[in-house]
């Protein structure tokens, strides 16, 4: 490993950081090593890179010392904080601080950064279409990220900054695929009307992070927005239907009805909904088709994804 350049990965065993471990593990190319950085190197999913061939090394997002000689000695590293871990916009902010101080100590010499839009630049606090939510935030789940991407850029650390989209996994493990409704339908719940949801297989994320990397400094500075497609409701439910065999129709309700659901993190979740949806141009527009496969030949569509997970899906 010594005659490679390592990439450290944060979150190495999660959804992002999982797919861009395999995708150096599985580069025929061989140019990167990677360390997978993980809370519990003794974990099965841990174990299962260290026998693929990961270095495996523990870390805390809340511990900078250790995120610091988990960095040491790597040309790269691939940032990201864990918001749903803890539901805190501040904690996330305060991992995010620790990512780019340690990255800057190390002397990393490129950083992918996974953020997204601070949405008080499009929604300020003040604004009274969407509830405030932790005090001052509007959508604290981008908003903390968004607000953090000024940490990188104070810490002198050489950044891409990454914009990630919807993850079809989430209808997999995170209850945002079709439920029943009370006349036993399946119903595909997205407050956005008509506008389109960009989206993407998070395994692509990771290959796509890995496409920057072996591009070396050309995307250093740069912002760049990832999506596999954009899909209205009711694109969603055709595909669904057809891949899981049973009518699924598109339940467009408004987002203070989706705020109310009572769930972990509906409120901000209703947010995010909303704000993709007043701002749908530029939200897409920041996340380019075309340009995710130049970075990832291999993107999947959503009819692609489908072909593979339906099967994986829950039908609530």
């Amino acid at each position: 490993m010594s005659d490679k350049k390592i990439i450290a990965v944060v979150g190495a065993t999660g959804a992002q950081g999982g797919g861009l471990v395999r995708a150096i593990l599985n580069d025929p190319e061989g140019t990167f090593a990677v360390r997978a950085i993980t809370r519990n190197a003794n974990s099965d999913k841990a174990l299962a890179l260290e026998a693929a061939g990961a270095e495996v090394v523990e870390a805390e997002l809340g511990d900078v010392e250790s995120l610091g000689k988990a960095f040491e000695g790597a040309y790269g590293a691939f940032c990201l904080t864990s918001f749903w871990d803890h539901f805190s916009a501040e904690t996330e902010k305060e991992h995010a601080g620790n990512l780019a101080r340690a990255a800057a100590d190390a002397g990393v010499k490129h950083v992918i950064w996974s953020t997204l839009e601070d949405t008080r630049k499009w929604v300020p606090l003040a604004d009274e279409r969407m509830p405030t939510l932790q005090g001052s935030y509007k959508v604290p789940h981008y908003d903390a990220k968004g607000e953090a991407d000024q940490y990188f850029i104070d810490a002198g650390v050489p950044t891409t900054f990454l914009l990630t989209s919807f993850y079809w996994d989430n209808m997999i493990h995170f209850g945002s695929g079709p439920q029943r409704d009370a006349e036993g339908r399946l119903a595909f719940t997205l407050p956005m009307g008509r506008e389109k949801l960009s989206s993407i297989a998070v395994e692509d994320i990771g290959k796509s992070a890995f496409g920057i990397f072996k591009r070396g400094d050309e995307y250093i500075g740069k912002r760049v927005g990832i999506a596999g497609g954009h899909l209205s409701g009711r694109d969603f439910a055709e595909a669904l239907s057809k891949a899981l065999g049973e009518e699924v129709y598109h339940n467009d309700v408004p987002a203070d009805v989706y705020r109310g659901f009572g769930f972990p993190g509906a409120d901000d979740l209703g947010n995010m909904f909303q704000f993709k949806a007043d701002f749908n141009e530029y939200y897409m527009g920041a996340r380019s088709v075309e340009e995710t496969r130049k970075l990832n030949p291999e993107l999947q569509s959503f009819g692609a994804w489908l072909a593979e997970n339906a099967s994986r899906i829950p039908k609530g």
